[in-house]
């Protein structure tokens, strides 16, 4: 028969040192193996998100070309109607770690996604143009 040993009083319930190093250990091992992890699915998802928003720039350009016969002469015009071409003004700014520079003219456009930081934010460049055409710089 096994015997429960019951404590009163005081009981020194406590964890020693090399215990508490052991976790230390564990969890900056755990860090160090997940950040890098982490830190790239966050670049993947800027680039999703600044290729999505350039499709979305490029079917405002494309809408606004199909109504007037000519593609805005400025950004501006994509915003500044009722309703709006683009909901949001993505030139001003950064947007999702990019940065959004458009080139207009009456019957082309390009538009170019820059990462606010190379390698941070954002992986690649990219450029939208003429007829949505995507390309990776």
């Amino acid at each position: 028969m096994f015997k429960l040993k019951k404590t009163f009083g005081n009981s020194n319930k406590a964890f020693t040192l090399a215990e508490v190093l052991v976790v230390i250990g564990i969890i900056a091992l755990l860090a160090a193996i997940s950040i890098p992890y982490l830190l790239s699915a966050r670049i993947s998802s800027n680039n999703a998100a600044a290729q999505a928003t350039l499709k979305s720039i490029s079917n405002a350009m494309e809408n606004y070309m199909a109504i007037n016969s000519v593609y805005p002469s400025a950004t501006s015009e994509l915003l500044g109607v009722n309703p709006p071409y683009l909901s949001v003004d993505y030139f001003t700014g950064s947007h999702n770690g990019f940065n959004f520079t458009p080139t207009i003219s009456s019957f082309a456009y390009s538009i170019l996604a820059t990462p606010v930081l190379m390698g941070k934010t954002g992986s690649a460049s990219y450029t939208i143009s003429t007829g949505a055409v995507l390309t990776t710089n």
